[in-house]
C-alpha cells in the first residue's frame, strides 16, 4: 500500500466537502465564534423550518438511545454549523444546554466540569462554544492549560481525582475523520449511559418547542470569551505518574525498563497524528524512560497522516471513490494502509511497534519478525504485512498481546511477592478471546464477563468497590452477563480489565483516593498510557530474554495448556461512511440500519426465545439449521443474550458472537476457538445471513419477540448493568 498518494487522497477528501456543501450554508454561520465577548442567538420557529431542526433532533434522538462514548456522527469538517449533519455547532449548543439544565435539577447548586478534546476536524471551535455556552449559565468549565489537546483518560483520570460534577471531551476514538462526538463523562469519569443522554434531550424537546411556540422564540447566549468561569488550569501529569507509580510503574517494572533502555533498548511509539505525543513524553520523562522511545506522526493531524485512507471501487456504481477505513488498527484494512513497510524497512527483526488510536485510549502492538514465523502466525489468525524478503511486520491484535500483558503483569506481582495478598480477578467482554478465560482458570483468577464497552467494566469495579467499603470482611460476588455469580472472594484485587477492541486498564493493590475522598482501585476509563507503559516493561522483558512476542505467546499457550487460542473477528459496513453528500450518506445510513438490525433482530429474538424457556434450544437448532444448512448447529451447545448481542457456544469450547453497532449501520462478529477455519466459516455464515425470516420462525419465535425487541433488550441489560450498584 506504500503506493497511495496521501496529498492527493487529502485534496479530494476536502474537495468533496467544498463541493457538496451548499453556498448558502457557507455563508451563514450560525455563531461567530471570533467575536469574543458576547454572543447572542435566537432559534425560531422560522429558523426551525429552515435548518430542519426537528429532523436533526430525531436523529440525535435516535443515535442517544445506543450511544454509550457520546452522540457520535459525522459532520461537516469544513462549515461545522451544517445542521444537515447530525453533529453541528446548533446541535452542540442545544445539548450543552439541555446537560446543564439536567445537571441543575440534579445538584441544585454550583458545579464544575472538566472540558478538553484531540485532533479531530472543529475541536477548537466545539471546546469554545461548549465553554461559553456553560459559563453563561453559570457552570465552572476547567480546560487543559493552553488549551492543549488531552487523552479521553486524562480528562476522565482528573474528572475522578478532582472530584468534578462531570466533563466531556472532543473525539470520535478510532472512527473516521469526518466523524466526531461530543463523549459524556460522568461525575466519576466514565461514560454516560443511553438514558443519561436521553435526559438532556428531552430538554432539547423542550427548548424546541419554546422556541417555536414563543413569538420571540428561545436565546442562547455565549458569555466572553475572558470569561472568570472558563479556567484554563487542567495539569493532571504529577497525579497521573504517581498514579502509574501504583499500579504499572512500581519500581520493579521502571527498573526493568531503565536497565533495558540503558542497554540500547528502543521501540517505536505510533500516535498517528493524535493527540497522544506530548502527553506521553511528558509522562516518560517523569519516569525517566523517554530514551527507550522512538516515534512516528506525531504532528497532529485529523486526517490522520492518510491512516487507513485509499481509493475504493464503488460496486453500486463501479467507479473509483475516497474511503477512509477508519483508524482502528484491529482492522488488518487500517494496518495495511499505514505505511509501515515503507519506514519499517531499515529497523532489525525484533523491533516493537506501539500504536495508538488519535484519542489514546486504545493500543494495539508490532512487531518485525522473520518470515520463518507465518506458519504459525496463519495458523493463530494474526495478520502480518510483508516488509521486504526478510522482514515482515507482525500486527497483534489486543486478543494476543492482551493476553501477554496479563500475564507478564501477574508475574511480576508474583515477583514482588505481593501476588499472593488479594484473590485476583480479571474483567473481560463477551466476544472477547476465551484464551484469556483460559489463562485465568489455569491460574487460579476469576473471570467477570461483561457486554462490550468500558463502562460495562468500569461498573464491575464500583460494584466490586462497594462490596469491599461496605463489608471489608466479606466475600464479594459479581453477577456476569450470562446470568452468574462469580465469587471473587474477600478483599479481591483486579488484575486486567479490558475488551478485545484494544481498551484496558489495570488495577491498584491500594484504594487511590480523590481530593474529596472518593475512593478507587481503578480508573473509569481505558487507557493507552496505562498500555504503553506495561508494554514497555513487557517489550523490556522479551528483550532480555532474547524472545520475540510470538515465541513468548507460544510458550504462554503452551504453560496454560490453552485449546481455545485461534482468534478471527469480521465487520460488515453497509455503507460508504466516507460519502460527502449528507442526504445521500443519511439515506445509505438508513438503508443499513435496516438491513443491519433485520440479522440482529433474528439472532436477538431466538436467544430471548431460549433465555425466557419459549423454546428450547433444540428449536433454535432446528431453525438455525433451517436458513443456515451449511453449518452443522448439532454442535450448539448453548444459545445466549448477552446484553447487546447474540453468543453462540459451540463444542470444542468455539464461540461465535454476533452483534450490531450502537453508533453506525455495522454488523460485527467475532469468533475463537482452537481451530482457525472451522471459526471463519462459522463466523462468516452467521455473520453474513439476511435475517431473513422464514415460514417455520415466524410460527415458532412468540410475536412478542418479532417486534421491536430493542426495548425489551435495553430492559433486560439495564436490570443487569444496575444490579448491586
Amino acid at each position: 500500500m506504500a503506493t497511495r498518494d496521501i496529498p492527493a487522497l487529502k485534496k479530494e477528501y476536502l474537495g468533496l466537502a467544498e463541493k457538496f456543501t451548499p453556498e448558502e450554508t457557507k455563508r451563514s454561520p450560525i455563531f461567530d465564534l471570533t467575536e469574543k465577548g458576547e454572543i447572542k442567538f435566537t432559534i425560531t420557529k422560522k429558523i426551525i423550518e429552515d435548518l430542519g431542526l426537528e429532523a436533526w433532533l430525531q436523529n440525535y434522538e435516535k443515535e442517544a438511545k445506543v450511544s454509550t462514548g457520546g452522540i457520535r456522527g459525522p459532520q461537516n469538517i469544513l462549515y461545522p454549523w451544517d445542521t444537515r449533519f447530525p453533529i453541528n455547532e446548533l446541535g452542540v449548543a442545544l445539548s450543552t444546554i439541555g446537560k446543564v439544565l439536567v445537571l441543575k435539577d440534579d445538584l441544585r447548586r454550583d458545579f464544575r466540569k472538566a472540558l478538553g478534546g484531540e485532533v479531530r476536524y472543529n475541536t477548537d471551535r466545539y471546546i469554545d462554544l461548549i465553554s461559553r455556552i456553560q459559563a453563561q449559565m453559570g457552570v465552572a468549565t476547567h480546560l487543559p492549560r493552553g488549551r492543549a489537546p488531552v487523552p479521553v483518560w486524562m480528562i476522565s483520570f482528573l474528572i475522578f481525582m478532582l472530584d468534578f460534577d462531570g466533563g466531556e471531551y472532543i473525539t470520535s476514538s478510532h472512527a473516521i475523520s469526518s466523524k466526531i462526538a461530543t463523549k459524556d463523562l460522568y461525575n466519576e469519569g466514565s461514560p454516560f449511559l443511553p438514558e443519561m443522554s436521553l435526559r438532556f434531550v428531552e430538554k432539547i424537546k423542550k427548548i424546541i418547542k419554546e422556541a417555536k411556540e414563543n413569538p420571540e422564540g428561545y436565546l442562547i447566549s455565549l458569555s466572553p470569551q475572558n470569561s472568570k468561569l472558563i479556567v484554563e488550569d487542567l495539569d493532571g501529569y504529577d497525579l497521573y505518574v504517581d498514579y502509574l507509580k501504583r499500579n504499572v510503574a512500581r519500581d520493579t517494572n521502571l527498573e526493568l525498563m531503565r536497565r533495558a533502555a540503558g542497554n540500547g533498548f528502543r521501540l517505536m511509539c505510533d500516535t498517528v497524528g493524535g493527540c497522544m505525543y506530548q502527553p506521553m513524553l511528558t509522562i516518560l520523562r517523569r519516569l525517566g524512560l523517554q530514551e527507550i522511545f522512538e516515534w512516528r506522526n506525531t504532528e497532529p493531524d485529523p486526517f490522520f497522516h492518510g491512516i487507513g485512507k485509499d481509493w475504493r471501487v464503488n460496486p453500486a456504481t463501479g467507479k473509483k471513490e475516497f474511503f477512509d477505513y477508519s483508524c482502528d488498527f484491529c482492522l488488518f484494512d487500517v494496518a495495511k494502509r499505514a505505511g509501515f513497510e515503507e519506514d519499517l524497512k531499515d529497523k532489525p527483526i525484533g523491533y516493537i511497534v506501539l500504536i495508538t488510536d488519535p484519542d489514546g485510549d486504545r493500543l494495539n502492538i508490532g512487531q518485525i519478525e522473520s518470515p520463518e514465523k507465518v506458519a504459525t502466525l496463519e495458523h493463530l489468525g494474526i495478520d502480518y504485512i510483508k516488509i521486504d524478503g526478510g522482514k515482515i511486520f507482525v500486527v497483534y491484535n489486543p486478543t494476543f498481546s492482551f493476553l501477554l500483558i496479563m500475564d507478564f503483569y501477574m508475574k511480576q506481582l508474583a515477583r514482588e511477592k505481593i501476588l499472593g495478598n488479594h484473590p485476583r480477578f480479571i474483567v473481560v467482554t463477551a466476544p472477547s478471546p476465551k484464551s484469556w478465560n483460559e489463562w485465568a482458570e489455569k491460574n487460579g483468577i476469576k473471570v467477570v464477563t461483561t457486554p462490550v464497552g468500558i463502562k460495562e467494566i468500569a461498573t464491575v469495579i464500583k460494584k466490586t468497590e462497594k462490596q469491599i467499603l461496605d463489608d471489608p470482611e466479606g466475600n464479594v460476588g459479581i453477577e456476569n452477563i450470562f446470568g452468574e455469580k462469580v465469587d471473587l472472594g474477600k478483599n479481591p484485587r483486579m488484575i486486567f480489565g479490558g475488551e478485545e477492541s484494544g481498551g484496558m486498564i489495570t488495577g491498584l493493590e491500594d484504594f487511590v483516593e480523590s481530593v474529596g475522598g472518593r475512593k478507587a482501585l481503578a480508573m473509569r476509563d481505558k487507557s493507552a498510557g496505562e498500555a504503553i507503559i506495561v508494554a514497555t516493561a513487557l517489550a523490556s522483558f522479551l528483550y532480555f530474554e532474547k524472545k520475540s512476542i510470538i515465541e513468548y505467546l507460544e510458550e504462554i499457550l503452551k504453560e496454560n495448556e490453552i485449546k481455545s487460542a485461534v482468534y478471527v473477528r469480521d465487520d460488515i459496513i453497509y455503507y460508504n461512511e466516507s460519502e460527502p453528500d449528507p442526504s445521500l450518506l443519511q439515506r445509505e445510513k438508513s438503508n443499513g440500519e435496516k438491513r443491519r438490525d433485520k440479522t440482529d433482530t433474528f439472532y436477538l429474538a431466538l436467544a430471548l426465545s431460549v433465555r425466557e424457556k419459549e423454546i428450547l434450544l433444540e428449536g433454535a437448532r432446528k431453525l438455525l439449521s433451517e436458513v443456515i444448512p451449511e453449518l452443522n448447529f448439532s454442535e450448539l451447545l448453548a444459545l445466549k443474550f448477552v446484553g447487546d448481542a447474540t453468543f453462540f457456544q459451540f463444542t470444542e469450547n468455539m464461540f461465535v458472537e454476533i452483534r450490531r453497532s450502537g453508533t453506525d449501520a455495522k454488523m460485527r462478529g467475532y469468533a475463537g476457538g482452537p481451530e482457525k477455519k472451522r471459526c471463519q466459516i462459522y463466523l462468516d455464515k452467521l455473520l453474513r445471513y439476511s435475517g431473513e425470516r422464514t415460514e417455520l420462525y415466524l410460527k415458532t419465535i412468540p410475536k412478542k419477540f418479532q417486534g421491536d425487541i430493542y426495548p425489551l433488550t435495553q430492559k433486560i441489560y439495564e436490570e443487569y448493568l444496575y444490579q448491586g450498584l
